[in-house]
């Protein structure tokens, strides 16, 4: 029997977290040798045909997110059905076998306080721990998915957790493949199992709540407090404007904004029917700008981000990168932590638009801005306020003035109210409306 007869029934390990019903798309990544990586992206539902028919003697990786388009980019995520560790040998266990790898994972879980991982999966070099969620994160809590990624590797340092393999878009070795750098086949060493084959999943905010600094709870709790003091003043601003600093690490509350607004720029795309020729490299600038912001992406995937936003965007567009070297000087700078001191304070090395200045650039009308969820002008910020106010009044148990209106008019004048005179209301022995 073939070494592919004996080893293809063997590769199951992807199929426990990508869901072959869903919509979307995963990447596999192959090399052969000295030549140039080759990549493929396919619909999910062809999962079980690709590890069927792939060739296990050639080293091989697959996507851990699921994406919205063939394309496997940050800005193209669709959802994330996992958390990941990639973990490469040390100086002082570079030599371990496979089962002392195993053991070195699971105390350094119970040493960090972190729940035992779903699946553990041996490189032929290093190990991958993954945590299976019980429903994958959709794409809009992205930010939050990168600050857990970003706290578990962190707790993981001290065993090789690899700072640079954290991003969502991620491939990881394919289980039943050969590593060509040790010769070894990459296999999975130890699974938690909910039941007999069944790996135990996790809930992803539960997940959030244990090993972040801050819960959901508290997170939201922090940010309803923020808008309610300085609502006027959250919008972020374009450095070199008078307005409170953010701070070169830009906290998680900013991570977020910045994204959402990424998802608006892409609604107001969607609106317009498309971006217009004179449009487009203002849309891309800012689109790029808080993909970047929101510490989503490696920066040194840029100018591949960049590029699938270009695409999105116009596919046909050829846009010139000496147009954006300024804002890719800037990202790196983010990046690395360096800051921007203006005025005598510190600012991110990206630029922080408020909300009037992108609502002016871009033209944004007010119905627009009905549609979108962050970037607003002052006076749709208010009118939401205003919306959010008369629905915690009714809550609450207020009633409409025309309710109140009606009702006082009914316990003082009655006789109007039932359309008669008061010496009939009184004929009748004084009934109720």
């Amino acid at each position: 029997m073939t070494l592919l007869a004996q080893q293809l029934p063997l590769i199951t390990e992807p199929m426990h977290y990508h869901d072959t019903s869903a919509w979307g798309f995963f990447s596999l990544l192959t090399k052969n040798g000295s030549s140039k990586p080759s990549q493929r992206s396919y619909s999910l539902e062809r999962l079980p045909w690709v590890i069927e028919n792939v060739n296990p003697a050639l080293d091989t990786y697959v996507s851990q997110a699921e994406f919205i388009r063939p394309n496997r980019r940050t800005v193209n995520v669709a959802r994330l059905p996992l958390m990941f560790a990639d973990i490469d040998p040390t100086a002082y266990n570079r030599h371990l076998p496979p089962s002392e790898w195993q053991r070195l994972a699971l105390m350094a879980c119970v040493d960090e306080g972190i729940p035992p991982p779903s699946l553990i999966v041996f490189s032929g070099r290093g190990i991958h721990l993954k945590w299976i969620l019980s429903n994958p994160v959709p794409r809009a809590a992205l930010p939050r998915w990168t600050a857990l990624q970003q706290e578990i590797g962190n707790r993981l340092a001290g065993i090789g957790a690899d700072p640079q393999a954290r991003d969502a878009s991620r491939v990881l070795r394919l289980e039943q493949t050969v590593n060509s750098k040790t010769g070894e086949v990459c296999r999975l060493l130890w699974m938690d199992e909910e039941a007999p084959g069944v790996p135990r999943r996790h809930d992803f905010d539960m997940l959030f709540d244990e090993l972040m600094p801050l819960t959901r709870a508290e997170l939201d709790a922090k940010r309803q407090h923020r808008a309610q003091v300085q609502e006027r003043r959250q919008a972020m601003r374009v450095v070199g404007g008078s307005s409170t600093p953010t701070g070169a690490q830009v906290g998680f509350n900013g991570r977020r904004l910045a994204w959402d607004r990424l998802e608006d720029l892409r609604r107001l795309a969607a609106l317009r029917g498309g971006v217009d020729e004179g449009w487009r490299m203002l849309f891309l600038h800012w689109s790029a700008n808080f993909a970047a912001l929101s510490g989503t992406m490696l920066a040194r995937d840029f100018w591949r981000e960049v590029d699938a936003l270009a695409r999105e965007i116009s596919p046909d567009w050829r846009w010139d990168r000496s147009d954006m070297s300024t804002l890719h000087q800037k990202a790196q700078a983010f990046a690395s932590g360096e800051r921007v001191e203006f005025a005598g304070r510190e600012w991110p090395a990206l630029y922080t638009p408020r909300n009037d200045t992108l609502v002016n650039m871009l033209a944004i009308t007010d119905d627009e801005q009905r549609q979108l969820r962050t970037i607003m002008s002052k006076a749709e910020s208010a009118r939401r306020h205003r919306e959010r106010e008369e629905k915690a009044r009714r809550a609450a148990g207020a009633v409409e003035r025309s309710e109140y209106l009606a009702s006082s008019l009914s316990r003082q004048k009655p006789w109007e109210s039932l359309g008669m005179s008061r010496a009939k209301w009184y004929r009748l022995g004084k009934p109720m409306s």
